[in-house]
Formats: C-alpha cells, structure tokens, sequence
C-alpha cells in the first residue's frame, strides 16, 4: 500500500514537473520580445477646447507642468463626472492657493463605445485644453495600454494614476505627495508612491461572499509569491511617480491589462526604484469592469507568465522610446 501511494505521489510530482516546463516553454515562445509602443496616426493628435488637432507632447520631453494626472476610461460616461468635478474642484483651489501650482489632466478614451470622450471635452471645453486634455484611443488596449499612452503624453514632473470611477478620495493625492517625499533623495530622480488599501481589507471581507474573498486572498498570494513582495495592494489606482520612473518603468512594460500594475511593481523592484506604500481613502462604486472569476484567471495566467519571461529571458528590462 505505501509502495503504491509513493508511485502516485511520483507520478504526480512528475506530471507537475512536466506541465511546469510545457507551460515555461509556452510562456517563452509565446512572449513579445519588446512592448508594443505603435501610437496610430490619429492617436499622434488630441483635439484642443476650439476643435483643431494640436500635436501631443512626449514623456521624453523636459516637462513643464507640476503635475499630470492620467485617467484610464473606458465606457465611463456615467462615473466619469463625479471624479472630474472632484479632481478639478481641488486642483482649482490647489491653484488659488499657490499660483506656482501647474497641472495638466489627461483623460485616456480607450476605444469606449459610449459618450466617455464627449462627456470628458466638456471639461475640456470648460477648463481649456492646457489643463484638461482628450487622448481618444482608436480601440481598446486594456488599462494598462490606456494608462502608458497617458504617460507617454504628458507633461509634469510627477505623474499620478486616477481611476475614472472616483473610488479614492481625490485629496489624498496629499497622502502619497508626502510618501514620495519621504523617499528623498530620489536615486536618478526615480520614486513610486502607491496608494493602498490593505487598511480595509477586513471591512472589505465582511461585504463580500466567500468564493470573492477566497479569489483575493489566492491573488495576492500569488502576487506575493511570483512578483511582488514588499507592496501589500499592488491593484489600487492611485499611484504617483516622478516623471523618470514612469518612463523608465512603462517602457518596459508589456502587460497591457488587469495584471499591469504587478509588472509595473515588478519592474520598479528590478530596476531598485524605491517605493513607499501609503493608506488612502476608498469606496467601492458601482459599475466595475472587472468580471470577478474570468479577470482573476486572466490576471493569475499573467502573473505567472511575468515571471517566467523574466526569469527566462524572453522579457529584459530595455527601454526604448514609444513610437
């Protein structure tokens, strides 16, 4: 009986050995060796609050603003407002009180199907385009994709991440502007502060269903054990970098959806960029994109593949400029 029970406990350790090595050999042949930077023609242009095509600018240019925000949108035109008005609301008064104070608000239309663009050149239209500006995507690429063609579009010297659904109270940009701070001095001006809410996780559990709860934990456990160590929520929206890290960090980026804040970490951590985690205020609001089983799988899939093309070669940390 033990003779038998060793034979399938060999078998099956040998079984896992072997589909660990089809599924490394996969994730190797099946790797794009470079990111992706092809910007189409009309994404080249944003169009300013009188109507005309205005070049856009590039992250590699010196900047000339003190802050750019970037808003990944797609289908948003019901929760885009509330964030707008809120984040305006204080980067107004901001601006009042210190004149010296300059912005910039970058709303990325990721190819949406609804009025998400038209709703958000309203604020265009009311703030003018030198501090609320329109990057509409010709088609979707996913968060990830949004949010680099944000980055690779702006012009401040510190760039912050915003979800377009409202869900971190905007004020508390002042929350991770410290944190960044207390990274100083920056190492080739590079620093990372991430918004984060680890601090509610057990409120959070007590609202949702076992089967949502035990998908979270096995996240993080896998973020924890592939990628990421030092970061307790890697999927909070709210991140502010200084202008070196972003470009070093999204032009090295592959992953283009749910699992691109992980690579983005992930990447920052190699590169020793240092990064401070910092508590901000959060509610859940209605309307999410993300499909709690089918994005988990698709973000546990990536994961794993960030890993092994790394640790294989098949993804090396070059940089290059976007196109």
């Amino acid at each position: 009986m033990e003779s038998l029970l060793a034979d399938v406990v060999a078998a099956l350790a040998a079984l896992a050995a072997a589909a660990l090595i089809l599924i490394t050999i996969v994730a190797h042949i099946t790797a794009t060796k470079m990111p992706n930077f092809h910007r189409h023609e009309e994404e080249r242009f944003f169009v300013n609050a009188e109507g005309k095509k205005e070049s856009i600018p590039s992250i590699h240019d010196p900047p000339t603003k003190e802050l750019s925000v970037v808003v990944p949108s797609y289908n948003e035109e019901d929760r885009l407002p509330l964030m707008m008005d809120e984040a305006l609301d204080y980067l107004e008064k901001r601006q009042k009180r210190d004149p010296a104070f300059t912005y910039e608000v970058i709303v990325v239309d990721d190819g949406s199907k609804d009025q998400t663009a038209k709703v958000a050149m309203k604020y265009c239209k009311k703030y003018g385009s030198d501090k609320v500006r329109v990057l509409t995507l010709v088609k979707n690429r996913g968060k990830g994709g949004a949010v680099r063609m944000g980055v690779f579009s702006c012009r401040g010297g510190k760039i912050l991440m915003a979800d377009a659904d409202g869900a971190t109270k905007f004020a508390d940009i002042e929350k991770v502007e410290e944190g960044l701070r207390n990274l100083q001095p920056w190492p080739n001006q590079m620093a990372i502060a991430c918004g984060s809410r680890a601090h509610l996780e057990q409120d959070s559990i007590a609202q949702r269903s076992y089967f949502r709860t035990l998908l979270m934990y096995g996240f993080h456990f896998l973020v924890w054990f592939l990628c990421v160590k030092e970061i307790r929520d890697t999927q909070c929206g709210f991140k502010l970098l200084t202008r070196e890290a972003a470009s070093r960090t999204f032009s090295a980026l592959h992953i283009e959806r749910w699992a691109f804040d992980v690579e983005l970490l992930y990447i920052a951590q190699r590169l020793k960029i240092p990064i401070a985690e910092v508590a901000v205020n959060w509610t859940e609001i209605d309307g999410s994109k993300l499909v709690p089983f089918w994005s988990w799988l698709q973000m546990g899939r990536d994961l794993l593949f960030i890993r092994l093309r790394y640790l294989t070669g098949a993804w090396r940390l070059e940089t290059s400029k976007s196109n």
